[in-house]
């Protein structure tokens, strides 16, 4: 069941948001497609929210009622690579198969190149067996460029990968919010 996209918004974190964080940070279905690890410790997880979260270039949190039920990040590159940028998400267990994640990556989307004028393809590396997230960025219109075989270490495992772009030019997406 999808939920009302009017609902959800994206906001920079907040030290309040620790428990919400906890509740998908520190859940392994959440972080198995991630780079971090699962957060065990409320005290570790504080400090990735004052440290990294906070500080990041292009880290929001996805907010259902302003409540943190996951992240969408932008990498933007430098130098020669400033061109490109690189985004990642995940969302609460709870809210997998609403269209929570697909509505964040579209409205970031819509802001990341406002935010990041030199940035004019965003890409994103998916796991081949994570289907549910390549639905997500093709829901949001990126196209799927290839596949990188033996491309990346993820939790100890070396993955294939596709890679997804979405270039500045194509059309951005108008979220309604009825």
């Amino acid at each position: 069941m999808a939920i009302d996209p009017s609902g959800i918004t994206l906001r920079p974190f907040e030290v309040t948001d620790l428990d919400d964080f906890m509740v998908w940070a520190g859940d392994d279905r959440v972080t198995r497609s991630l780079r971090w690890k699962t957060f065990t410790s409320r005290e570790e997880a504080l400090t990735f929210i004052k440290e990294v979260c906070i500080p990041h270039p292009w880290r929001r949190s996805i907010c259902i009622d302003n409540r943190s039920v996951g992240f969408v990040s932008v990498f933007p590159g430098s130098g020669d690579d400033r061109c490109r940028a690189d985004l990642g998400y995940a969302v609460a267990v709870k809210h997998w198969g609403q269209g929570v994640a697909t509505t964040a990556v579209k409205m970031a989307i819509s802001r990341v190149f406002e935010d990041l004028p030199d940035v004019v393809r965003l890409q994103a590396f998916v796991d081949v067996e994570n289907r549910a997230s390549q639905r997500v960025l093709e829901k949001a219109g990126f196209t799927q460029e290839g596949l990188l075989r033996k491309y990346s270490f993820l939790k100890g495992k070396l993955s294939d990968l596709y890679i997804y772009s979405y270039l500045g030019t194509a059309p951005t997406f108008v979220i309604n919010s009825k």
